[in-house]
């Protein structure tokens, strides 16, 4: 019996709220964008107004100027280390949960997934102690370890899914051909596990690049600030100052890798959630 195509005032409306997200999200970014290229006047008379020329001297200006540059550079090396470091190990963990049976592994597996369900925020003032005694604070080294903890749970939560599903009858060959545990996982099983590693990855770096609640409280050098505390310091200093033009422009700036990243590997996300949920 054929299966009739879902239709009626349901649908229509989920579709014309689809639509209503898409605009609220989609119109502030658009005005931010194109509010960093009109000048100051501009955006104060009409704020509404395409610019009546292209100013990249606002984008200079805030990566010279305002220290965006130097954020930049910060949020790439925390992120790009926390993601790398985060994949690692939860690729890892994850590996042993989904491959083999062990004594308290139900056990060891809920603790690793009660910390997705964990307010981070509770956990700042323990959290900036051990930091501290570590010898890591106001240090990129710092936040990366910080970041990888905070991303392992829903990491490791993925990539188990993801695991089960791959054929374990290659994991036995390659034992039968005399692999190791540690040479079948890094060129067997982790190169099969790509599309899940990507969707993974590109949800940390979303999620880490937008970070502002860890590193405000572990980081209070402003030369290693990330893009967060950066443009949120800029906002307090530029809105005094009435540079809209360079704030906005720092704001497309940190956008713009989220933006491009996103673009390019949604295909790859989308793989990767389908093949992690099916098995």
């Amino acid at each position: 019996m054929a299966l009739r195509k879902s239709s009626g005032p349901t649908v229509t409306v989920a579709q014309a709220f689809l639509v209503l997200w898409a605009v609220v999200s989609t119109v502030p970014l658009l005005w931010a964008v194109v509010s960093s290229f009109k000048s100051d006047p501009e955006i104060v008379a009409d704020p509404w107004a395409l610019p009546k020329m292209l100013r990249w001297e606002n984008f200079a200006r805030a990566w010279d100027s305002a220290s965006i540059g130097t954020y930049f550079g910060n949020t790439v090396i925390v992120v790009g280390g926390g993601v790398t470091l985060t994949l690692l190990l939860s690729a890892m963990a994850a590996y042993v949960f989904a491959r083999f049976e062990f004594r308290l592994k139900g056990v060891l597996y809920y603790f690793f997934v009660a910390g997705m369900t964990f307010p981070v925020f509770m956990a700042l003032v323990p959290l900036f102690f051990v930091v501290q005694n570590l010898g890591l604070g106001d240090s990129l080294g710092g936040l990366i370890l910080v970041y990888t903890a905070y991303s392992l749970p829903f990491s490791m939560f993925f990539l188990v899914a993801f695991f089960r599903t791959l054929p374990g009858e290659i994991a036995e060959a390659a034992t039968l051909d005399g692999c190791g545990e540690i040479a079948t996982f890094f060129r067997i099983m982790l190169p099969m596990a790509k599309p899940g590693l990507i969707s993974v990855g590109i949800f940390n770096f979303i999620g880490q690049w937008n970070q502002y609640l860890i590193p405000l409280v572990l980081v209070s050098d402003d030369s290693r600030f990330v893009l967060s505390q950066g443009l949120a310091n800029l906002a307090v200093e530029q809105g005094y100052a009435g540079d809209r033009s360079g704030l906005f422009a720092g704001l497309t700036i940190a956008m713009l890798p989220i933006l491009v990243v996103y673009a390019l590997l949604q295909g790859r996300v989308q793989a990767g959630m389908t093949a992690g949920a099916l098995k």
